[in-house]
């Protein structure tokens, strides 16, 4: 039994702490916030297999300069001038290759299958109640051109073993009969599940304090005790922790705490928003809105529409132009839905870790023996949650992890 302190209250944090305790591990989750808002509360709830495409791929960057001029755009890249910021945009224009996307399509579609499958055994061992539905994901298009790319990757997919349909728009019609649809057509992929993630959230974090992890909450690490190559202590604004090993999930946070051990975690934060409408919209299918890159989740009482990627640096401010883009996008694809101003004033946002090649750091440092690193998700955290958790505590365990962790390894040149 070793004694972990787990830095980072989120989807990863909490995975990971469910997996130590399940060895019998005495753990600690400490965040610097109150733990019931951010990224792991306003996502899409999306499980993924389908997602294999990692965001770094070729003309990812020549959008994202094409689009820097736009605030409402899908992905906006804020130019800063920041060595930081500048060393991990080389790093991402780098990494916007047919080599890097090849490298990483297996690992991502393997990692999600086996976080999927995950979500399904912990509701089913521990008997939560949370809301997960496994009924495949739409990707609906408006345009000859979107359609002939979703086509390509759902070609990419089937190769990988995916279950993946073209549907034609009578076919989208017979499956979302209740809402109208301005498209040309949707890829459907089945393989793909949803939830409604604060759901989950309350869920495990109870089931987590009954089983005895201890919960340190507004707690901001101020400074590192590193002895020898290890992690001796951690200091916060109020407490000294020691403990055998630490996992360090503390989404855009992590570079942050990363560099104090001199680990140079190239990280940025990709700000992303959510609308909720508690109205019945007659929506029923989880439906990503391709071209405006809008999610839409028919979650437990409500649906959420979410989207955008703003790499803007870390901060919460809520940007109402792309709220407004957000809003325009399911108008435009759902003609008959238009979201009130009291739901688009009741936007949130949340803060997802980016990495420069959209690939996970997942593992150990050669830098510090005794820090296991789970972040860098990108888009894909809520997806990986379980996955993640459950290698972080193989790793710590001295287990053979379930799967080969070369492509996210934290030490990776870019």
């Amino acid at each position: 039994m070793k004694e972990v302190v787990v830095i980072g209250g989120g989807i990863i944090g909490l995975c990971s702490a469910y997996y130590l305790q399940k060895e019998g591990h005495k753990v600690t989750v400490i965040d610097q916030s109150s733990m019931d808002f951010g990224a792991s509360y306003v996502n899409a709830g999306y499980l993924t297999p389908s997602h294999i495409i990692p965001l770094a791929a070729p003309g990812v960057m020549k959008k994202g300069i094409q689009w820097m001029f736009n605030s409402a755009s899908p992905l906006y890249i804020k130019p800063r001038f920041n060595t930081e910021f500048l060393k991990w945009s080389w790093a991402f224009n780098k990494s916007c290759s047919s080599e890097n996307v090849a490298r990483s399509i297996s690992a991502i579609k393997d990692i999600n299958l086996l976080s999927r499958d995950l979500y399904s055994e912990i509701k089913k061992q521990e008997q939560f109640k949370f809301h997960l539905e496994r009924k495949g994901l739409l990707m609906l298009c408006q345009t000859d051109s979107m359609l002939e790319e979703e086509i390509r990757v759902g070609e990419i997919a089937k190769k990988e073993g995916l279950p993946v349909k073209s549907l034609s728009l009578s076919e989208l019609k017979q499956i979302e009969p209740n809402v109208q649809l301005q498209a040309k057509g949707a890829i459907l992929y089945e393989c793909d599940g949803h939830t409604t993630p604060h759901l989950f959230m309350e869920e495990i974090k109870e089931f987590l304090l009954n089983k005895g992890v201890v919960f340190s909450k507004n707690e901001k690490i101020t400074d590192l005790t590193i002895d020898n190559g290890k992690i001796t202590a951690i200091k916060s604004t109020t407490t000294t922790y020691s403990a055998d090993e630490f996992v360090l999930a503390a989404g855009s946070w992590s570079k942050v705490l990363s560099k104090k051990l001199g680990i140079k975690l190239l990280l940025e934060a990709g700000k992303g928003y959510r609308i909720n409408s508690d109205r019945d919209l007659g929506i029923t299918m989880p439906t990503i809105l391709a071209e405006a890159k809008v999610a839409v989740t028919p979650m437990q009482g409500f649906t959420r529409f979410a989207g955008t990627m703003e790499i803007a640096g870390i901060n919460h401010n809520i940007n109402k132009v792309r709220v407004e883009a957000i809003a325009n996008a399911a108008h435009k694809y759902y003609p008959d839905i238009t979201l009130t101003d009291d739901e688009k004033n009741d936007a949130a946002s949340g803060l997802r870790p980016v990495s420069p090649d959209g690939m996970a750091y997942i593992g150990k440092s050669r830098k510090c023996k005794n820090l296991t690193i789970g972040t860098g998700h990108a888009m894909m955290g809520w997806s990986m949650g379980p996955a993640t958790g459950k290698l972080i505590s193989e790793i710590i365990s001295d287990k053979k992890p379930s799967l080969n962790l070369d492509v996210f390894n934290p030490d990776r040149r870019f």
